[in-house]
């Protein structure tokens, strides 16, 4: 599986549709993380929110996740109401949820009630703010599958400047929690892309740099050549 996961966030079915079938085409690529925010929580709301907390009908079409087969598609869910946003999106072929703990009032509950329902079909995942206390999330990390930390002051957009305080907070959740996989969202690009998997980093979640790069097939190559080479 491919360390670096592009992410998608699009304002238009149009434009969503047009980044995955692009992003598809790269062979390398087993994983595609796609931004759903709602507009609340927050800002500005993606498609398929046509306003803050309007949430439009997505009816089951293969059009929607292509390439099913050998690509892995993680909904992040930037929403206040992320257990009935999921629901579309499982029904697509989705089966990776990441939630962001501070946007859900009793999280050992939610994730409890998540579990109950989908069982060990659907794998979960923690978001966490780079502002937020490990405490938020600690009580509830034997109930996911991976923590996804934020890279970022402001969630919800792409293009924004990586926050470096990202990295102390990632050490410190090495040590105490050394088994659980870790990824990192937002600011990502394939300039800080070895440092950050030097901390002990599963995957990267890569937004805006992925876009921008002339031959992401090749610079991811060229990233796992070099962990390769150093046993990585």
């Amino acid at each position: 599986m491919s360390i670096i996961v592009p992410a998608v966030l699009s304002t238009s079915k149009h434009g969503f549709k047009e980044d995955l079938a692009r992003i598809s085409q790269i062979p390398s690529i087993s994983r595609v993380q796609i931004d759903v925010v709602d507009g609340n929580f927050a800002v500005p709301a993606s498609w398929p929110y046509t306003a803050p907390g309007e949430l439009q009908t997505m009816i089951a079409s293969a059009e929607f996740l292509p390439q099913l087969d050998h690509i892995v598609y993680e909904i992040d869910l930037m929403c206040l109401d992320a257990d009935r946003a999921s629901e579309a999106w499982l029904a697509l072929g989705a089966t990776r949820l990441t939630f962001h703990a501070e946007g859900i009032i009793d999280l050992p509950w939610f994730l409890a009630s998540a579990r109950k329902r989908y069982g060990d079909i659907i794998s979960f995942g923690l978001a966490l703010n780079i502002a937020s206390d490990l405490a938020l999330i600690e009580p509830t990390l034997d109930c996911v599958e991976y923590v996804q930390f934020m890279g970022i002051a402001r969630i919800g957009r792409q293009g924004q400047p990586f926050d470096k305080r990202v990295i102390e907070r990632v050490r410190t959740f090495r040590v105490r929690y050394p088994e659980l996989p870790v990824q990192i969202d937002g600011g990502v690009s394939f300039e800080n892309a070895q440092d950050l998997l030097a901390l002990g980093v599963s995957n990267l979640v890569m937004g805006s740099a992925f876009s921008r790069v002339s031959d992401p097939a090749g610079a991811i190559a060229a990233l796992e050549r070099s962990q390769s080479a150093f046993g990585v």
